[in-house]
């Protein structure tokens, strides 16, 4: 089966400070992220304490409801914005405030 690709150390942190930071409660996340038919919130709290991992296009979601690049979730060395949502705009995506 292989060995498990490595986990960014701070990933639940960061998705946790991007629902904080949005002031979104874990459902309103799912339905940011467009997921809210795919899973529960309990989900999002799995993401955020570790016990799960996104899957990429979930992580792309997050950079996406949040406009940020994806580097700024996955790379442990660089911090979240204080302030989201981020200037990231992505093509074919409207800007959510």
């Amino acid at each position: 089966m292989g060995n498990p690709r490595p986990r960014p150390d701070r990933l639940g942190e960061k998705l946790r400070q991007i629902r904080e930071r949005l002031d979104l409660s874990q459902s309103q996340m799912l339905a940011r992220l467009g997921l809210e038919h795919d899973m529960k919130a309990a989900r999002i709290s799995q993401y955020e304490n570790n016990e799960r991992e996104p899957s990429l296009k979930t992580l792309l979601a997050y950079a996406h409801a949040a406009a940020i690049h994806l580097e700024d979730i996955v790379n442990d060395d660089w911090d979240i914005p204080e302030k989201l949502p981020g200037k990231i705009r992505y093509r074919g995506l409207p800007h959510k405030l």
